[in-house]
């Protein structure tokens, strides 16, 4: 896990301080609500519905167990006693006092924690498959050259200021558990026949109003190059993205209107004059990153029969299946903690969890936590043998909940309850849905679905790339509900196909049970949901829809 060195503790420590000052200054009516702007969403707050929103930045979704407690703490002190993790592995705070936010910004410094470009239109936190460093099929651990973009990105002078948010995710495993090609750049590491690192380029990907996948723009790119590839990109978009417009100011805007081959012709010329130069990486400095993430002292253990293990008893026999994930080291297995109980957000975590977690993360692991895209948790590294007894306290938790990557493993936007750009609420819907199908054999019938959940065009709940997506809207003042189909995210990503006219929010769990039982009338032995809607395509789902 990356330690702060003496730049991060000294740059931190000297936002807090500022953001203290300027605090103070707008509280004193010194400073106007229009100049505070800027300066508090470089701080990672927000004003929404009923109180400032604070997001706090976890750098490729990695925690540790001291930074958990901090968090418990902060949440219990300054907040209602719960927090929110978002879709791009942050930790959210719903309720914090803006007099307050200093504090808390001083308190996240103590367990080297900040909320640094969390907000605002620059570098945003960069993200990373949260198996990082422990998957069965990683070609590479992403998290150095994550750490590599954070530290070039963190307070960097010409991006302060880019015409619009700017998302970076990095995938180093055969499975894209990162959603790459729907991000402002996406990075696919690869190795060739000698084991040699290089990256797939992605740009110009992402959601929002104009949902796009990204495209390719160059292959096989060497490491030691990464930031001036970068850097090449980001000075384009800085020169030519539009500012005139926010809607249509995102990079996949300028990708799309120029062409993905023009584009690529202007980072040539612009990468031209800085490819061999300061920003070069040298094989030292690629080294020095991965030293931060050197792995821990694992046992030499048997592995285990998981068949034989998953005997002891049926509840856990179900997590085991749908929770747990294959190591690359034997005798160990990954275990995702389900933040989806039903009646609570999907995504929320109390005070009081996050302090057990923390606990549970050193007793049967070695205190590292990883946050998920999809709103949950991870411990990375438990022995297989310890499985059951950690399954038992997890099951006190009300997080372990033992459907991983089925319809009820939701992501959800916090919606109207919160957010003031909702046009719907999202949370009641994802409650509806859950309680629909609560029955645990049918979800395991369905097989692999993902549905996700946004208030507003924003997608902050990824709907576009949900199998099925579902999108609050304003009808007259009336909250609806449009729902899509065929989402995808991964290397084979696909955007969902509108089912038609949007839907009151009473008819959502009804619509989405016709849609399921056409799906099950359809498809083939074995068959996903998303590969039967490949194969069939959207009228037979329509035609059941709205019958």
């Amino acid at each position: 896990m990356y330690i702060y060195d003496h730049f991060d503790r000294q740059i931190v420590s000297q936002r807090v301080a500022q953001f203290r000052d300027q605090t103070q200054r707008y509280l004193d009516g010194k400073i106007s609500d229009e100049q505070f702007l800027p300066l508090r969403l470089q701080n990672g707050l927000y004003i929404q519905r009923l109180a400032p929103m604070m997001r706090i930045a976890v750098p490729y979704g990695t925690m540790s167990s001291i930074q958990l407690r901090k968090l418990a703490h902060i949440s219990r002190k300054y907040d209602k006693g719960y927090a929110h993790i978002s879709t791009r592995q942050n930790v959210q705070l719903n309720w914090p006092k803006l007099e307050e936010v200093p504090d808390i910004l001083a308190e996240l410094l103590e367990v080297e924690m900040h909320a640094v470009q969390t907000s605002g239109n620059c570098i945003r936190n960069t993200t990373a498959d949260q198996f990082s460093g422990v998957a069965a099929d990683e070609i590479e651990d992403a998290r150095p050259y994550c750490e590599i973009i954070r530290q070039w990105s963190t307070f960097h002078p010409e991006f302060a200021f880019l015409p619009r948010k700017f998302k970076i995710a990095v995938c180093g495993s055969k499975s894209d558990r990162a959603a790459i090609m729907m991000h402002d750049i996406g990075l696919q590491i690869s190795h060739d026949t000698s084991g040699k690192t290089a990256f797939n380029v992605f740009v110009g990907g992402g959601l929002g109003r104009t949902p796009v996948i990204g495209s390719l723009i160059y292959e096989n790119l060497e490491p030691q190059h990464l930031l001036t590839y970068l850097e090449a990109i980001l000075r384009v978009y800085n020169q030519l993205g539009r500012r005139d417009n926010k809607f249509k100011a995102r990079i996949k805007i300028l990708v799309r209107a120029m062409g993905a081959e023009a584009f690529k012709a202007e980072v040539e010329k612009e990468w031209a004059h800085i490819k061999d130069g300061d920003l070069t990486l040298s094989a030292e400095e690629i080294d020095r990153a991965k030293s931060f993430f050197q792995s821990p002292s694992y046992e030499t253990l048997a592995q285990q029969d998981m068949q034989a293990l998953a005997l002891e008893n049926a509840d856990f026999a179900r997590w085991l299946q749908h929770n747990t994930h294959e190591h690359k080291i034997p005798g160990y297995r990954i275990v995702t903690l389900a933040l989806k109980t039903v009646g609570v957000a999907p995504g929320d975590i109390t005070a009081e969890q996050f302090e057990a977690v923390a606990d549970l993360s050193e007793r049967y692991g070695f205190g590292e936590i990883r946050s998920t895209h999809h709103q949950n948790l991870v411990l990375p590294d438990v022995k297989q043998a310890d499985l059951l007894a950690l399954w038992k306290e997890l099951d006190k938790l009300e997080v372990a909940s033992p459907t991983v990557g089925t319809l009820n493993d939701i992501i959800c936007c916090p919606g109207g309850d919160f957010c003031s750009l909702a046009n719907a609420k999202s949370i009641p819907i994802a409650e509806a849905i859950q309680r629909r199908f609560d029955d645990i054999d049918y979800v395991y019938d369905l097989g692999e679905i993902e549905l996700n959940i946004s208030g507003c065009m924003n997608a902050c709940g990824h709907h576009h790339i949900g199998n099925i997506g579902i999108l609050g809207v304003d009808k007259k003042g009336q909250e609806f509900y449009q729902v899509s189909l065929g989402g995808s995210q991964g290397l084979e990503a696909s955007l969902g196909a509108i089912l038609g006219p949007s839907f009151a929010q009473n008819q959502v769990p009804d619509v989405i049970e016709k849609v399921l039982e056409t799906y099950v009338s359809l498809r083939q032995p074995e068959e996903r949901f998303l590969d039967t809607f490949r194969r069939v395509g959207i009228n037979p789902f329509k035609e059941s829809a709205y019958a």
